[in-house]
């Protein structure tokens, strides 16, 4: 019998199915692999990390529970071969946020790894779409875009999904409604600099800067939304704080984004992708509405902004492209 993360066992025979390959099997990975496997995501999930030890033990806790989901494949190894055929390669190794430390201080170490790995897996799966989850994630899809050779469509970040599903439930909270009945984006760069695109957002159909409160609700006043934006900007240092790392929210994007790339939805999603004269923004990575189909982010959404919201982006544009170029890009 072939062992649980038999590289050879790559795909199941018969016809043609959807594999997702991860890259990195530590707490976000590992997360990202057991969501897609409870959804349903794709037929085929493949593993892979240097520690090999590592990697076995998860394929075959994710394998024991197949019984429970949706039939699927789980493997895994140290050879980027595990990646061969994958319709999505998710990259989520990366030097791991410490505590009060700032994503920005990641990007060296990252964008290290990110020359070593990337060729390989380009190499294996040719014709996947990559989405980088790794922090400081705009910094490190447009150092990976330069590395891999990739089209910008083929290769974006997994940007502010997260932040602006963060949003969208503090809002809810907030307004004492459904977190699905809020509709609201956080743009720029997944980081300290991001921003509400209050101007866009709405609740139940209303805009929501017109929301009347229900329920004896506080109005969404300016002070509120500051107060608001600061518990989003700032709930991921308080996560890390608390348990180290920020892992099942983040696995629940990241699928929801390549579940968007499988199933060819058209999905607005708010994806850090290279931008090309945006409101006058170029030649940098950032997360604004895009277009998300199978051939990957295919276009940009302008959605309304106000004065203060398109400062705001123009400088998180400022503040990210000054990090590339201090690591040469």
């Amino acid at each position: 019998m072939a062992a649980p993360s038999d590289v050879s066992a790559a795909q199941p025979a018969g016809s043609r199915t959807t594999k997702i390959a991860v890259v990195g099997a530590g707490a976000v990975g590992s997360t990202l692999a057991f969501a897609a496997l409870t959804r349903g995501s794709a037929r085929t999930i493949a593993l892979l990390d240097i520690d090999r030890q590592k990697v076995d033990a998860e394929v075959l806790d994710l394998q024991h529970g197949l019984m429970f989901t949706s039939q699927a494949h789980v493997i895994g190894s140290d050879d980027p071969a595990v990646c061969e055929g994958a319709d999505v390669v998710v990259v989520t190794a990366g030097a791991k946020q410490k505590p009060g430390q700032s994503r920005v201080d990641l990007a060296e170490a990252t964008i290290g790894l990110m020359r070593t790995i990337l060729p390989g897996l380009v190499e294996v799966a040719p014709d996947a779409t990559y989405l980088m989850v790794t922090n400081p994630v705009d910094v490190v899809t447009y150092a990976a875009l330069k590395i891999s050779g990739l089209a910008r469509e083929r290769l974006f970040g997994s940007g502010t999904v997260l932040d602006s599903s963060r949003l969208r439930v503090v809002l809810a909270e907030r307004c004492g409604v459904a977190v699905g009945n809020v509709h609201a984006y956080i743009a720029g760069e997944h980081g300290d600099s991001e921003i509400a695109l209050w101007s866009s957002a709405s609740i139940g159909g209303v805009p929501l800067l017109d929301w009347v409160p229900v329920g004896g609700a506080a109005p969404l006043d300016a002070a509120v939304r500051a107060e608001v934006h600061h518990e989003v900007v700032d709930s991921a240092y308080r996560i890390i704080a608390g348990k180290g790392a920020t892992n099942y929210a983040v696995g629940l994007a990241a699928t929801r984004i390549i579940e968007a790339v499988l199933k060819d939805e058209r999905r607005i999603m708010p994806v850090s992708s290279l931008l090309d004269d945006y409101h006058g923004i170029s030649d940098v990575c950032l997360s604004v509405p895009s277009l998300v189909d199978r051939r990957g982010v295919t276009d940009t959404v302008r959605v309304p902004m106000s004065d203060d919201e398109l400062a705001g982006l123009r400088a998180s544009a400022d503040s990210v492209r000054a990090v590339q170029k201090r690591f040469g890009f």
